[in-house]
């Protein structure tokens, strides 16, 4: 029986082999990496292929190069942005829906909550309450709305960002930045729904509460509740907008137009 695993270029197992020193030695970002003659001896590589292991490396968001005195290749945590960039790429072809997003954040987010029972200091919650406080009145301005959609989002963030389990808070966190990011999201927030504001707004307020009172399962059903009725809201306005006629506006980019211009022309090569 034949394997159909696509077997390794040399650089991308040279890739994998220093991954492997990396944890074997127990190295920490900010560390140095062997130098690249070293590699090139104790692999026995050409310097080419050792580059090439390395820029693939840097891809990755897992080292960074430094030249001149005292530089050389060092180990670098790969960012949140770094790795939702990554996801993103993964789906860029086959984009998830509001339907998707909001289906795995009502399995997610209660689960979330749950994990941050003794978590949160005051000074957490203030946090929290300190970015309610620039949706907790009606806005101004289109722009101003945008924005308050946007800091809703970032509430879940923040407490993404207390979460104890290191894989739950990137499965929560990936979602939330689609909706921060996603074209269909972006016009939603560009018109005014006041309904979107005022019950994600009570849906915080009262799940602050019950998280100030160490009370999980009530915060957990809370969440639940608060998912269950922003998908609701969402796919509505999603829905609503479907209806009107896409035209080119002033928020349209400039790059839109002029790619959208050069295809038109027939001058694709």
């Amino acid at each position: 029986m034949t394997s159909t695993t696509p077997r390794r270029k040399r650089p991308e197992a040279i890739g994998e082999a220093i991954k492997e020193y990396v944890v074997a030695q127990a190295l920490r970002p900010g560390d140095r990496l062997p130098s690249e003659e070293h590699l090139i001896n104790a692999l026995d590589a050409a310097k080419g292929t050792i580059r090439e292991a390395m820029r693939g490396l840097e891809f990755q968001g897992l080292i960074q190069t430094r030249t001149g005195p005292g530089g050389g290749a060092f180990l670098s945590e790969v960012s949140d942005n770094r790795a939702m960039e990554l996801l993103g790429n993964y789906f860029f072809f086959r984009p998830p829906t509001i339907y998707d997003i909001y289906e795995v954040r009502k399995q997610l987010e209660p689960a979330l909550v749950a994990s941050l029972t003794g978590q949160l200091t005051e000074n957490d919650l203030a946090k929290l309450e300190a970015v309610m406080a620039f949706y907790d009145h009606p806005p101004n301005s289109l722009e101003e709305e945008r924005e308050q959609r946007i800091k809703e989002l970032e509430f879940h963030l923040l407490l993404v960002d207390h979460c104890p389990n290191p894989l739950l808070a990137l499965m929560c966190r990936f979602p939330i930045r689609l909706l921060m990011s996603m074209t269909v999201c972006q016009r939603i927030y560009s018109h005014p729904y006041p309904e979107l504001r005022r019950r994600g707004h009570g849906y915080q307020r009262r799940l602050i509460e019950a998280m100030r009172h160490q009370q999980t399962e009530e915060a957990s059903a809370i969440m639940a509740e608060h998912m269950c009725a922003a998908q609701a809201l969402m796919e509505e306005r999603e829905a609503m907008l479907q209806h009107t006629f896409f035209r080119a506006d002033a928020s349209t980019s400039r790059d839109y137009l002029a790619l959208n211009k050069h295809l038109a022309s027939g001058n694709h090569y």
